[in-house]
């Protein structure tokens, strides 16, 4: 196992690693809307935050030596299902070749924010 970690991407907070590589695939923590510069979460409606996640979420990949097209599976965390078509939106343009999703609300995302991505590349 190697783990991965990159300044362009918020660092951990916890004992855990922005991703791990193990044999052929790359397993990446969730993302949320955490500007790395800053260490602060974004401020706006879903579209700006999401945005955010998968700029986060492209800097993990990147570090690993994987793109979006090697993203064979994301789970999607919503603050509210009313964000789904926004949220959707920006998802599709960062995700073009459609991999294996599930997408839920729950009631609550660190630090409030207002969605969370984790990938299997």
């Amino acid at each position: 196992m190697k783990k991965i970690s990159t300044n362009k991407a918020p660092k951990a907070i916890g004992p855990y690693s922005q991703a791990i590589v193990a044999g052929p695939f790359l397993f990446a923590s969730g993302q949320i809307p955490v500007n790395p510069s800053t260490g602060c979460v974004v401020e706006g409606d879903i579209t700006i935050q999401t945005v955010q996640v998968m700029e986060n979420i492209k800097a993990v990949l990147e570090q690993a030596g994987y793109g979006f097209g090697d993203v064979v599976k994301t789970t999607c965390f919503l603050k509210d299902m009313e964000d789904f078509a926004a949220f959707n939106e920006v998802y599709g343009t960062y995700f073009t070749e459609c991999p294996a999703r599930s997408c839920v609300a729950v009631r609550e995302i660190p630090k409030g924010v207002l969605c969370e991505v984790e990938i299997t590349a």
